[in-house]
């Protein structure tokens, strides 16, 4: 008997592992994800733990397995609208947005260098820009670009498809609506960084110098804005004095009650890179608590005691711009000494909370939220599982550890429905 897919909400490192687990064990899964390519947040980081080596290895890695494997579709640039439950599993509508690029595509840059329009390059969040038609990194799967039609002016598609030999171009695509039977759904919705701007005494978005941790993640990837060189956004200047500021957005009940969990090893690990470009930097970590849970903590004594590493306990009042100059100053009470303290520096990287997706974008099916966004598991419907960051804050092996057990539940649902071949 024909089986109903497993449908799996999010692209990023957790929706893959629990589609890719349930795909290899024989179920059908069809992936639905946001943006034009698969890999999530993990996709947009330099390193990760806990080897501190390139995700795009690992991301690879996923990407050969749902190559080789039938049983697993994906749609990018798609969002569910719709779910209701019918016979013991769901009836799902799926709205996908046109890419106006089909996939005759062997990505040959051809449409880019042709193209007359440009537009912020949100995989670098705004910190460069790319054409209108554009791959979104050069290792993004589907390895085929996109053309940003909100970003096109007048005919500017007809130098695109004028450029393409391959007849890949088409700007005569339209939305399409899918409609699904599936047997189970895993919400793997991912986060955001919190937006940073609502605490305004920190100055993202006011001092020029002052970036997240996401930020400080593209500036260090070799496929980044500025190639891996950490430099900062006003000047292009070599940061030689970085200030790092834990607990911005978190554990503060006007914005994220909660602690993200990531944060400070995040931090740690950015001091970490730029000791690695710059010996002689100073780098100033200012926090409430460094939480680096069980095996990290050798991460955290190796960070603090390099050369040039201050850890000062205190929470950050305010973040402004030295006068007459784009360096910005930190003010800060130093809780050991008691005493108010103001330093200036080349920048400063602050710690933005873990934000979960469907805050913003709420999956359409009957579900309760905890006050700050997170799924609560208990209240999912049968047959409907929650994941990775969707619930809680989580690092990318908690991520993958999960995924992998919704996978298993997903498939025990469709076994118990004797919907197994």
């Amino acid at each position: 008997m024909a089986q109903d897919p497993i449908l799996v909400i999010g692209g990023g490192i957790s929706g893959l592992t629990a589609a890719i687990e349930a795909a290899e064990c024989g179920c059908e899964a069809v992936v639905v994800e946001k943006n034009a390519y698969l890999g999530g947040r993990v996709a947009q980081l330099n390193k990760y733990f806990p080897k501190l080596c390139p995700p795009l290895c690992g991301l690879e890695i996923n990407y050969r397995r749902i190559k080789e494997n039938p049983r697993l579709t994906f749609h990018t640039q798609a969002e569910v609208t719709s779910i209701t439950a019918s016979g013991g599993g769901y009836n799902v509508t799926i709205q996908v947005a046109p890419r106006f690029v089909n996939d005759k595509c062997v990505a040959c840059d051809a449409c880019a260098q042709a193209c007359p329009s440009e537009r912020s390059d949100d995989f670098n969040f705004g910190m460069s820009r790319t054409k209108a038609a554009y791959l979104p990194f050069d290792q993004a799967f589907p390895q085929k670009y996109v053309i940003d039609g909100a970003s096109c002016k007048a005919d500017c598609g007809k130098k695109c498809q004028e450029a393409c030999k391959y007849g890949a171009i088409d700007m005569d695509m339209k939305p399409e609506t899918l409609n699904l039977k599936v047997s189970a759904i895993v919400m793997a919705t991912g986060w955001n960084p919190y937006d940073i701007t609502r605490a305004d005494n920190l100055g993202m978005g006011k001092v020029k110098n002052v970036i997240n941790n996401m930020m400080m993640e593209r500036l260090a990837a070799a496929n980044g804005p500025t190639s891996g060189k950490i430099l900062r956004p006003s000047d292009g200047k070599e940061p030689k004095k970085v200030a790092f500021v834990q607990c911005a957005g978190s554990r503060d009940e006007n914005h994220l009650p909660y602690c993200s969990y990531i944060c400070c090893l995040a931090s740690l690990k950015h001091i970490s890179y730029v000791k690695e470009q710059y010996p002689e930097a100073q780098a100033t970590m200012f926090y409430i608590d460094v939480r680096t849970p069980g095996r990290y903590e050798k991460f955290y004594w190796k960070v603090r005691d390099m050369e040039g590493v201050t850890l000062t306990k205190g929470k950050v009042a305010k973040i402004y711009n030295a006068q007459g100059t784009d360096d910005p100053v930190v003010v800060i009470e130093d809780v050991l000494s008691g005493k108010k303290v103001e330093e200036q520096f080349d920048m400063v990287v602050l710690a933005s909370g873990m934000e979960a997706s469907q805050r913003t974008r709420p999956v359409p099916v009957s579900v309760s939220y905890t006050p700050e966004g997170m799924i609560i598991p208990s209240s999912l419907p049968p047959g409907i599982y929650a994941s990775g960051t969707a619930k809680s804050p989580v690092d990318v092996a908690k991520s993958m550890q999960e995924a992998t057990g919704v996978a298993l539940k997903s498939i025990s649902k469709l076994l118990s429905a004797g919907g197994a071949n």
